[in-house]
């Protein structure tokens, strides 16, 4: 996606520069349920973990400046936010998925798409896969065939290049009696544009005419755009934005309750407010308070790609890294409170676990810590920009029930871990860089039945997930 001229490498960045994030690369190829009785158990855990470490498990959404970090807890918690020493431990949780008897395999859907950077699917029971192309296309694959005429088309609309593009599609969690789907794409003078276009006569095609903007927010550089929308478990759009671009967040927005960049937005669409063709709900944490309402959580980087698991609540964020290190965050559901509400994932104070801003003895407390971390420099292909994935709910492959799947996309390496496991993680690596074909994962998406599927941006080619258990 990015020509040899790269405009969107970090300055900062050592010697063996790397592109931001897993759009923003050359098209070269890089060279190198459960069933329904677990998933019950896997959610009743989840909620009693959550409910056990309470409301003040979760950080202030005050930019408050706590004190040292507690130390990490191993086993099977609910989650990790540091906290003074004097916080109560997390809850532990009961034994669950196996990644150690994962065998991981991937079988081809279709190919021929033109820098694909999204697969998804409408929620309606149609079996239909849409695959985003970053140029501005959204393309069908209906019965094994792509269909020739294009979902939407916003070519010649939008600006494309580098980490811009149409990046994000999210389908009304009520389609079938409200219609509507929502793209995040980069507009013509460079910013963050979130349209609504309603679907035509032709349950194929959108109404382009219907388009109306929801939300416009500026960028301040190229880079760092996020990209990614979904509705959460509560029926409201989340919208994940990265720190605005450059390197290192000069502009410190990550940390700025004052700013939209830098962290995940959460809003409802169904309604208006004044001007604005949305509102802000009342549970946003900054609602009421100093700070701008449509901000849930704080301190993200750039958030390529996350999910939310429904089953359990749980909201996975795939936060692309600086020079170093890549990260997975989790955050448990609390209770009734959906995931996340008022987080801070650490950005441009942390990188992953090791202190950025400043690069030594920077103040972790108050600090959603990542579940896993990982670094750049590796035996073998270089990684360099973490994908974030999805928990497995499909029936079709038993082995991979209730485990949660990413990748990277300049290694192709995909880990698989269990979404219960205690912080920090260990994942299990079950797709190596040596694999063929190499993948440039730009996504991993679902189909209406839970099935996991890897976007190839090199390669042009959606694929399945496969999986078998080890003997």
């Amino acid at each position: 996606m990015t020509g040899s001229g790269d405009a969107t490498r970090d300055a900062d960045a050592p010697s063996r520069r790397r592109p931001e994030v897993a759009v923003a690369r050359s098209s070269r190829r890089p060279s190198f349920v459960w069933y329904l009785v677990v998933a019950a158990v896997i959610a009743l855990a989840a909620s009693s973990a959550a409910s056990a470490a309470g409301a003040g498990s979760r950080p202030s959404p005050a930019n408050a400046s706590p004190t040292a970090a507690a130390p990490e807890s191993g086993g099977r918690i609910a989650d990790e936010v540091v906290r003074s020493p004097a916080a109560a431990p997390a809850s532990v949780m009961t034994a669950g998925f196996d990644p150690t008897k994962v065998a991981l395999g991937i079988s081809l859907v279709k190919s021929g798409f033109v820098d694909p950077v999204l697969v998804t699917n409408a929620g309606d029971g149609s079996g239909r896969l849409f695959v985003v192309e970053q140029a501005g296309r959204i393309r069908i694959i209906d019965g094994g065939t792509v269909l020739a005429t294009p979902f939407l088309d916003l070519r010649g609309s939008i600006t494309s290049g580098g980490e811009r593009g149409l990046l994000g599609l999210a389908f009304h969690p009520n389609f079938a009696t409200h219609p509507y789907v929502y793209v995040n794409f980069t507009d013509r003078n460079g910013n963050t544009a979130i349209n609504r276009y309603r679907i035509s006569a032709d349950p194929n095609v959108v109404d382009r005419a219907s388009g109306g903007r929801i939300l416009t927010i500026g960028q301040p550089y190229a880079n760092h755009n996020g990209g990614n929308i979904a509705f959460g478990p509560d029926g409201y759009l989340y919208i994940g934005m990265g720190d605005g671009g450059s390197a290192g967040d000069p502009g410190g927005r990550a940390q700025n309750i004052n700013s939209l960049l830098g962290k995940m937005l959460r809003i409802d669409v169904d309604h208006s407010s004044g001007t604005k063709h949305y509102r802000s709900p009342a549970s946003n944490p900054y609602v009421g308070r100093t700070g701008l309402n449509e901000i849930w959580s704080r301190g993200l980087r750039n958030p390529w790609r996350w999910s939310f698991d429904f089953t359990t609540g749980q909201l996975w964020i795939g936060d692309v890294g600086q020079a170093r290190y890549e990260e997975i965050d989790r955050a448990l559901r609390s209770g009734t409170t959906p995931a996340g509400r008022g987080f801070n994932y650490g950005w441009n104070v942390l990188e992953g676990r090791a202190c950025y801003k400043p690069a030594t003895g920077c103040s972790t407390s108050g600090k959603k810590m990542p579940l896993v971390t990982y670094a750049h420099s590796v035996t073998g292909a270089a990684n360099c920009s973490v994908t974030g994935g999805f928990v497995y709910r499909g029936s079709a492959y038993p082995a991979l029930a209730g485990g949660y799947v990413y990748g990277d996309f300049c290694s192709g390496r995909i880990w698989v871990l269990d979404p219960m496991t205690g912080t920090p993680a260990h994942p299990v690596l079950v797709r190596d860089a040596t694999a063929s074909p190499q993948l440039a994962i730009s996504s991993f998406g679902l189909d209406d039945s839970g099935e996991l599927y890897v976007c190839d941006r090199a390669g042009g080619a959606i694929y399945q997930i496969t999986a078998t258990t080890k003997p």
